[in-house]
């Protein structure tokens, strides 16, 4: 890489890590913030607007985080995220198959943050970047024979832009009072909603209607089938916006007054997007 170019990239890196970021209201505190304003069909490339996130649908339970400063956050990551060269700022990684994590995620990633400890130990992780703040809430996972494994889940949130959107992982059981209340408010919600390779329909709906969040983004939905059972089952309590979009833009003015279903159609990163 050419010496301007390389020096290009690492300032546009260290202003993404000391980038102030603006406080959220996950954990109650009882401030008044503005609310959402979402937008739509951004390029993945494009730079982020002010004061927003960017989530990108790339595959299964992998999305693209994006922030204003140039941060990149990969979920459930799997060590491929498509054609496009990209070395994330950070990846998460859950582990329930080799869907939702890599035993070999590319050494140049610089925060590669596993949902799960050694023995069912679980994880804990308060990863503050300047602009984004990660953390996670551990959970059970079932494992192959239908035993449980203690905390081998992570229910990670990402608090940027004063927003907080939350990843549910392969969630495997309704979250415990405790769970919910380390959550917080989330404003985002991606949850899978394949109907009980995690968590039956039923159950699923019963978190999100106490998670109470703005914008749920359906994920881990394995057919078209499988999702329309989801929106089907979703009431009227819901709203549905379903454009053909891979891309979301969030920023922190103005919530839906209802909550609103976002279905993104899952796509690979590209070059020449």
């Amino acid at each position: 890489m050419p010496a301007l170019a390389c020096a290009l990239v690492l300032s546009g890196a260290a202003a993404a890590q000391v980038q102030e970021r603006r406080a959220s209201h996950c954990i109650a505190l009882a401030q008044d913030t503005p609310g959402l304003e979402y937008l739509h069909k951004a390029d993945w490339q494009d730079p982020v607007a002010q004061d927003s996130v960017q989530i990108r649908y790339i595959a299964h339970a992998s999305f693209l985080l994006r922030t204003e400063g140039g941060l990149n956050v990969v979920t459930d990551f799997t060590g491929f995220t498509g054609a496009a060269p990209l070395i994330p700022d950070v990846v998460t990684m859950n582990h329930a198959h080799e869907t939702h994590w890599t035993a070999h995620p590319d050494p140049a990633i610089p925060h590669v943050l596993r949902g799960w400890g050694p023995r069912g130990s679980g994880a804990e992780h308060h990863l503050d970047l300047g602009e984004m703040l990660i953390r996670n809430v551990s959970t059970d996972i079932r494992n192959m024979f239908g035993g449980v494994v203690a905390q081998g889940n992570s229910i990670f949130v990402f608090e940027a832009a004063g927003l907080c959107i939350g990843h549910l992982g392969h969630l495997h059981h309704v979250p415990t009072p405790e769970q919910f209340a380390a959550l917080g408010r989330l404003d985002v919600v991606m949850a899978a909603v394949d109907g009980g390779i995690t968590l039956p329909l039923d159950q699923m709906l019963e978190v999100l209607g106490r998670l109470r969040s703005s914008v749920i983004i359906p994920m881990h939905w394995f057919s078209g089938a499988s999702l329309q059972q989801f929106l089907a089952r979703t009431g009227p309590e819901f709203d549905v916006v379903n454009e053909g979009n891979n891309t979301l833009t969030v920023s922190l003015r103005s919530l839906p007054s209802r909550p609103t279903i976002h279905v993104l159609q899952p796509k690979y990163l590209l070059q020449e997007e």
